[in-house]
């Protein structure tokens, strides 16, 4: 009978999987994302690209406020600078789309530093409050350069084409996006594993504990913003792409409170459950939409009309269920059915 598992050595502790089973699902899930341009169908295949584009946020946000323990209500903010310096880049200035997508993570990580600094002593809500106004005070200087970033008429953005490769198909950028997802899949891993996602987790539970440890919180503090910022700023220049337009208008505060009902969802501080948390908010209002059509056609419209209220509506029920009953998210279900699996007859 398995009682458990056990570390001899600190390389075992630090290891990345030390799973077989677990890279032999890892790679039948790539292999699946890897076919699934050829078997989806365009409707299919769009939620597909907004999955793997709002996993690279949500990833992104992790690491300050699942990692660090941070809360950010503006990280729209950074979505947008990505993405206006993507299309200022590569449209406005006609740069290489790997420029643009470097620019896309530097712009918001400078821009993280403006507001991560002065929130260096701030922490709960009122760090949530300083955060949101960064937001506000980003669209209103976006607006305002007119003559960078055109105002409210926004930039046109093209599909890109790199390495003698275009993106312009759905199956192309889909591909692009995979590989954007993967990467930052294994970076934000590979973080948590360090000494410095470390010395962030320490922070989390106790920063006073952790600065008698000798972390210099203010570094750590402004690394995990830099950080979160410049994944933020990737995931923004992907979604400009995928809509082909950049506007304040396409990126909403909604898309902030989407972004914290994903960690809460699927965990909070959990790479897996950022993941998970991705699929069931992108796919909820769809999938609550086709349960109401199959009643009635009038709610079908409903869903149709006011997508954005009640996508609110949604986001906010399902973060309230999450808090009340499974706090530690779909990430902690998870831990409980496979506890209760290997332990059984046993509760424990």
């Amino acid at each position: 009978m398995r009682t458990g598992d056990f570390k001899q050595t600190y390389g075992e502790l630090v290891t990345l999987v030390d799973s077989p089973p677990v890279w032999l699902w890892s790679a039948a899930l790539v292999a699946a994302l890897i076919a699934a341009p050829f078997v989806l169908n365009s409707y299919a295949l769009s939620f597909l690209m907004i999955i793997l584009i709002t996993g690279v946020g949500a990833l992104g946000l992790n690491i300050l406020t699942g990692y660090t323990g941070l809360i950010s209500l503006g990280h729209v903010g950074f979505l947008v600078t990505g993405a206006y310096a993507y299309a200022v880049l590569v449209s406005k200035y006609h740069m290489h789309p790997l420029i643009g997508f470097l620019g896309a993570g530097i712009v918001p990580a400078l821009a993280s530093l403006i507001v991560g600094a002065p929130s260096l002593r701030l922490k709960g809500l009122y760090l949530a409050i300083t955060t949101l106004a960064f937001s506000f005070i980003i669209n209103t200087v976006i607006l305002e350069a007119r003559w960078l970033t055109n105002g409210a008429r926004g930039i046109s953005v093209q599909r890109p084409e790199m390495f003698g490769l275009s993106f312009d198909g759905d199956a192309a950028f889909t591909y692009l996006c995979l590989g954007f997802a993967v990467l930052t899949l294994f970076a934000t891993l590979n973080i948590r594993r360090s000494r410095v996602g470390r010395a962030f987790v320490a922070i989390r539970d106790n920063d006073t504990a952790a600065r008698v440890m000798g972390i210099n919180l203010h570094a750590y503090k402004l690394f995990a913003f830099v950080t979160s910022a410049f994944i933020t700023g990737l995931a923004g220049a992907l979604y400009g792409i995928y809509l082909s337009f950049v506007s304040v208008e396409g990126f909403p505060f909604l898309l902030s409170i989407e972004a914290l009902a994903i960690l809460i969802v699927g965990g909070l501080g959990s790479a897996l459950g950022a993941v998970l948390g991705t699929i069931l908010i992108v796919l909820l209002p769809e999938a609550t939409r086709l349960v109401f059509s199959l009643f009635s056609a009038q709610m079908d419209a409903v869903f149709t009309t006011g997508a954005q209220e009640l996508k609110s509506m949604l986001y906010g029920l399902v973060i309230i269920l999450f808090l009340r009953f499974q706090p530690r998210g779909l990430v902690g279900a998870w831990h409980d059915l496979r506890r209760m699996w290997v332990n059984w007859p046993l509760r424990y």
